[in-house]
């Protein structure tokens, strides 16, 4: 298991991996709104909390296209089909080599670019930790839903589709997190929630991620 997460994060390093991609989408998005709505904190705070997640979950969608992909072009899937490590526990190291190659970095730089759309300070520590929560379940989710699609050619269309929707829960909770944290609110039943989703995702969506996998190798 530690040799392929290992191989999952040196593959996700190199061309095809979107590592880069997902942060220079993310630093793009941050830049561009003040731009586009103005530098005026008055309107850019309010729906900071929303621009961030929705840049966030994006960034996370970029890269997703390739996660079976690449293990289908060179025979590798075949081979983890057949291995002594369960189909599930790969598609749990494929996940959290998302995670760690996409968001963990996009939750490291949040907060600094959340200083672009004038979000309040005391909003910060809620932005980090309900990334840090809620951006597992994205790249679960994204696991499963790039399974899908495997042998399909232009199944980044059709991947988009069908992850998008499933993305929904973790968005309106993550953002409404920070936008409690930035109000002074309680915030502990959002992130609750979030978890929750997280947790589930972690928990279920390997095993469909291999009954989709047995599937497309049929």
């Amino acid at each position: 298991m530690l040799a392929l997460l290992q191989r999952d994060l040196r593959l996700a390093l190199r061309a095809g991996g979107g590592f880069g991609l997902g942060l220079a989408f993310f630093l793009i998005l941050a830049t561009l709104v003040p731009l586009a709505v103005g530098p005026q904190p008055d309107l850019l705070a309010p729906i900071a909390p929303g621009i961030l997640w929705l840049g966030a979950l994006l960034a996370c969608l970029l890269s997703l296209d390739r996660l079976w992909a690449l293990d289908a072009e060179d025979g590798s899937l075949d081979l983890l089909a057949t291995a002594p490590v369960p189909l599930e526990g790969a598609a749990s190291v494929k996940a959290l080599a998302h995670w760690v190659t996409t968001g963990l970095p996009l939750t490291l730089i949040a907060a600094p670019l959340s200083l672009l759309l004038f979000l309040p300070g005391q909003a910060l520590p809620w932005l980090a930790l309900s990334l840090a929560i809620g951006t597992p379940a994205l790249s679960w989710i994204g696991t499963f839903g790039a399974a899908l699609t495997v042998g399909l050619k232009r199944g980044s269309l059709l991947l988009s589709l069908l992850v998008l929707p499933l993305y929904i829960p973790t968005l309106v909770f993550g953002a409404e997190v920070v936008r409690r944290g930035a109000e002074g609110l309680d915030a502990s039943t959002p992130l609750a929630l979030m978890g929750g989703v997280t947790l589930g995702c972690v928990a279920l969506l390997p095993f469909a991620t291999a009954a989709a996998l047995r599937v497309n190798l049929r």
